[in-house]
């Protein structure tokens, strides 16, 4: 990203108020007097073993909840289907109702798009979504707005969308290792690993110096880089506790099985949340009270402390993850013939 893309960004706009950086979920464009566009966008897909109605509700998701760590609610989404030719009619409108919904679910209207099938084009990624909101200028959040002081928050839990998946696409080897409920509690956290509500409930107690001063979704990394990358780019340090992060029966029984490090493993469905300390146990009611899991799990900090985390041993200085455990297990599975 530094060599590559970083230093190649088109023309130089003034209206353009936060554009591409390592940890940053949204841009920001000014777009009026007083208002701003908070915009992202993600690659969609559809995993065979989802089926086409959880995948295309994963794909809006995961869309909304970039959208949403600026505080405000998404509007607007364009999608760009890039087809396999192989794929059927029947699935394609399977999964283009299942978009339909979770749009509609989100009062999100779909304003665009491009539709074609090309040759190379194949299963998982299906082309690329877009999605657009509006707010006042002096109300939008960014991820790397967090301030010495701040507490920081973590809705869920670790690896939340990594024990949905493995639970759909390997339910024989769980149900056989486990039992039925078990795997049945698992594949429930398919549908948990949006953080839309959660940001939104953050906010609702206030922003910037009243409340919520950064958001941002876990993803690849895990909830160890989602936190180094929120601290990183707000240009901190942090302390972090590693014993306040939760990891759940059913997440921690499936990464023992699939040997992945929970804690650095997919994890759509849990929000980062860095808050001012005063309000912090507001915010963290708020969310309870919503039935939203919230847990404190450290500090931001001064930058000359660096990122540290808080082990049985002592304190350990910690950067990005080297890789997400996930992947290689994940495919490891497939080898061995689990289903």
């Amino acid at each position: 990203m530094e060599e590559v893309i970083f230093g190649r960004l088109g023309a130089h706009r003034s209206e353009l108020l936060h554009g591409p950086k390592l940890g940053v979920d949204n841009a920001i464009i000014r777009a009026g007097e007083g208002r701003v566009a908070v915009c992202t966008t993600d690659p969609i897909s559809l995993i065979p073993a989802l089926g086409p109605d959880n995948s295309a509700w994963l794909s809006v998701n995961l869309l909304a909840s970039d959208v949403t760590t600026s505080g405000f609610h998404p509007g607007f989404a364009v999608f760009d289907l890039n087809l396999p030719p192989k794929l059927e009619d029947s699935l394609l409108e399977a999964y283009w109702s299942g978009i339909d919904k979770a749009c509609k679910e989100l009062g999100v209207a779909i304003a665009g798009g491009h539709t074609g099938r090309f040759v190379g084009c194949d299963y998982t990624i299906m082309g690329g979504g877009f999605m657009l909101a509006f707010g006042s200028e002096d109300k939008y959040l960014t991820s790397n707005m967090a301030q010495p002081n701040d507490v920081l928050l973590l809705t869920k839990g670790a690896a939340i969308v990594t024990t949905g998946i493995l639970a759909h696409s390997f339910p024989n080897k769980i149900e056989q290792r486990f039992g039925g409920k078990f795997l049945r509690k698992a594949q429930s956290y398919l549908r948990r690993s949006s953080t839309v509500n959660d940001a939104l409930t953050a906010v609702s107690v206030g922003v910037r110096e009243e409340g919520v001063t950064a958001m941002h979704d876990v993803t690849e990394g895990g909830v160890l880089g989602g936190m180094y990358e929120l601290v990183s780019a707000s240009g901190k340090g942090a302390r972090i506790e590693k014993s306040a992060i939760r990891v759940a029966e059913e997440t921690r029984e499936i990464c023992k099985l699939f040997d992945i490090k929970p804690l650095n493993a997919l994890g759509e469905g849990s929000l980062i949340i860095s808050v001012r300390p005063n309000k912090s146990e507001s915010v963290q009611s708020t969310l309870e009270k919503t039935g939203i899991e919230c847990f404190r799990v450290g500090e931001i900090l001064e930058p000359r402390n660096g990122i540290v985390m808080l082990e049985e041993t002592g304190e350990v200085r910690i950067g990005y993850p080297e890789r997400d455990t996930y992947w290689g297990a994940y495919w490891r599975a497939v080898e061995r013939g689990w289903s």
